[in-house]
């Protein structure tokens, strides 16, 4: 059974283009799009999950104050990716369109690399050795 008082953190994602961006997410990390939920105009708001680490992921709302990233500043809000996969991961995603900021290494007792993906976000992708 599904205990549904567990407090959990989850981010919500927002991009200029939904679609798109799912479409990225899937591809670059493996994520699993779990729901979609259409809106007027072509956009859309999605749960996606990587390896069962559930987000969101929701065309801007102006109107509602949801604003995307500027894609030429640094985000405040850097996403942390923990995953065994985290080399095949961050390679991908610089394949399909991420900008490097700081290439895998290991770090003491981390393998981490940091990359900012096509829709202004930054993510920090690794796992602990």
């Amino acid at each position: 059974m599904k205990d549904n008082n567990i407090t959990t953190v989850k981010p919500f994602l927002t991009v200029y283009n939904g679609k798109k961006a799912v479409d990225f997410y899937i591809s670059a990390f493996g994520a699993i799009e779990t729901k979609r939920f259409e809106m007027p105009d072509q956009k859309i708001s999605s749960v996606i999950e990587i390896e069962k680490a559930e987000f969101y992921v929701g065309n801007e709302e102006s109107l509602n104050g949801n604003l995307r990233p500027d894609l030429k500043l640094s985000s405040s809000i850097r996403v942390i990716l923990q995953t065994r996969n985290a080399d095949k991961l961050f390679e991908k995603a610089i394949k399909l369109g991420a900008t490097e900021i700081c290439p895998m290494t290991t770090e003491e007792d981390w393998r981490i690399g940091k990359l900012k993906d096509p829709f202004g976000h930054i993510w920090e992708i690794g796992h602990t050795l």
